[in-house]
């Protein structure tokens, strides 16, 4: 009988611990330009002093670095199962911090306390009404794509405005049911998502079609001096069109 091969947990150390604190992550901080994992706190205070990856020397943004971070819940889940005892540490360190926070001068532990419940209610409340507008925003352009004569066509129109600004965090399903409801289309009434002629997932977001399919097309650059395509007898400086334009039809059943 085959014995199972064990693994001791430094044997995954270089997967799960932060390039600049050396520490096993905590509240794990993926770089979505060049996907590199760090501490929070650590990309956090070291995005206010460079631009670039620590790791890779990258530039992630051009004026705001933060915007391209985002939180990786599943790793750190992995974390906690690798590591023994380190969620129970981070919940009693949390709980210390709570209880032991500074006192402003003339303020006494009830008041304090009492302030302390109000803003955390406060907080939540706020957060449930921010409807995702402290995310990154983009800028969309909803074009209704004309099938000829295919039948669907008469029942999906074009938006009276096209344009909307949302998320990045969006998925194509969202999307879909936002047409639907300004479409006025049937709960059973499916349509087709594309951008740059290839259909879209269900589970796309919006940040994952700007950076793997819309900015990395030619077609989508233009002269800064006359607006035209890349060939540009000027030889102007070229920047991206913007909005990303996403396109809609009836679905189409290739079975």
């Amino acid at each position: 009988m085959a014995t199972q091969r064990k693994h001791l947990v430094k044997d995954f150390n270089p997967y799960i611990t932060c390039y600049i604190c050396k520490g096993y992550l905590i509240k794990p901080t993926t770089v979505t330009e060049c996907l590199h994992t760090f501490c929070k706190t650590c990309i956090v205070q070291h995005f206010e002093d460079s631009n670039d990856c620590p790791r890779c020397g990258n530039q992630v943004h051009e004026t705001n670095p933060l915007e391209m971070l985002r939180l990786d819940n599943t790793l750190e889940e992995i974390i906690f199962k690798l590591v023994p005892g380190l969620r129970e540490q981070l919940e009693r360190e949390s709980e210390f911090w709570k209880k032991n926070k500074p006192q402003e001068n003339g303020q006494d532990d009830n008041s304090k306390g009492d302030k302390s419940k109000v803003d955390e209610e406060g907080d939540e409340n706020q957060d449930d009404k921010d409807y995702h507008r402290s995310d990154p925003q983009i800028a969309i352009c909803l074009d209704c794509l004309r099938n000829n004569g295919q039948s669907g066509d008469n029942v999906v129109k074009g938006l009276m405005k096209k344009f909307i600004r949302c998320s990045t965090r969006v998925t194509v399903g969202t999307i879909k049911k936002f047409l639907s409801l300004k479409l006025k289309l049937p709960s059973s009434y499916e349509l087709d998502v594309l951008c740059n002629g290839e259909i879209m997932g269900k589970d796309h977001t919006m940040e994952f079609i700007y950076m793997t399919r819309w900015r990395l097309r030619g077609e989508n650059f233009r002269c800064l001096n006359c607006s035209a395509s890349q060939v540009c007898s000027q030889d102007g400086p070229l920047y991206q069109s913007y909005p990303m334009v996403l396109q809609y039809r009836p679905r189409i059943d290739f079975g």
